[in-house]
């Protein structure tokens, strides 16, 4: 996985483009009719309910827009909100404000539906062993806004990109020339390169999971779209040898099912791409 220092340095990448792409030579709508010594107060109101996300982030925006911003937060990352709730204010120039006001509330709206969503699967796997993980399904250019998301309501982040994991999927396997190829020249690239990266094999049967065993530096074996009795046999099989993940259409109605099959791990596309923004506004008090 990416390092803290990594990820921090995603988020000013996100907030520098989204500022540069929102703002250009100038908001000048703002510029136009609010003087430069002007201040005020604004409120973040939840006009939804579900699990806030992004709190923390906006307090990044704000300062990246104007260092001066003030807020004071009443409710934090992570906390289930309601229609009515206020979860912040702000304060400071009333031009910061306005400069800042878009960014804070797309990128809010998107993280706390994202929450929203991975704290229902949390809550279903409640007394298992099983975590819930997310994927790369996710929006370009804003993808550790979406993990970060998904961390805050409970959720495990999967490999962040290409570069921290090694996943050999069906592709891979096949123009490598088969599960086995690919691992044994997966193993050697490491040790050319002296990197020290984890390894998922996908198995898309189990004649594949029993090849997958027969070789060494595996780390967890993702189990794409096996139904629940080939899962509970596959798990059988690997024993704790390595560890388990399954993936492929998985669902609010089906998660529990696979998790009491005894995988260590459900990864969903769905808590970043199947979701619907929660409704927030940014009000000026």
């Amino acid at each position: 996985m990416i390092s803290e220092q990594q990820f921090q340095e995603e988020l000013q990448i996100i907030i520098k483009n989204a500022i540069r792409e929102d703002v250009g030579d100038g908001d000048h709508s703002s510029l136009a009719c609010i003087p430069a010594s002007a201040t005020g107060k604004a409120k973040l109101l939840v006009k939804d309910e579900g699990t806030l996300a992004g709190v923390e982030f906006a307090r990044m925006v704000f300062q990246y827009v104007d260092p001066n911003l003030q807020m004071e937060v009443f409710i934090n990352d992570g906390a289930l909100v309601k229609y009515g709730d206020v979860a912040f204010h702000v304060s400071g120039s009333s031009q910061s404000i306005l400069k800042a006001e878009r960014l804070v509330l797309n990128a809010m709206q998107r993280m706390s539906a994202i929450a929203t969503k991975t704290k229902v699967f949390v809550e279903l796997l409640e007394g298992t062993k099983t975590k819930i993980l997310d994927t790369r399904k996710t929006t370009p250019g804003i993808r550790a806004l979406e993990k970060w998301a998904v961390k805050i309501a409970g959720g495990e982040n999967h490999r962040f990109a290409l570069y921290d994991m090694i996943m050999l999927k069906d592709n891979h396997n096949d123009f490598a020339g088969g599960i086995s190829k690919a691992i044994e020249k997966t193993n050697q690239y490491l040790k050319d390169h002296n990197l020290d990266l984890k390894i998922i094999v996908e198995a898309r049967n189990l004649d594949e999971v029993a090849e997958i065993l027969q070789n060494e530096g595996v780390y967890r074996i993702l189990l794409d779209n096996f139904n629940f009795d080939d899962t509970r046999k596959a798990v059988e099989m690997i024993a704790g040898k390595c560890l388990t993940e399954s993936s492929g259409g998985i669902n609010e109605k089906t998660v529990r099912h696979y998790a009491e099959c005894g995988v260590d791990f459900v990864s969903s596309g769905a808590l970043t791409h199947s979701i619907y923004n929660m409704d927030l506004s940014l009000k000026a008090i």
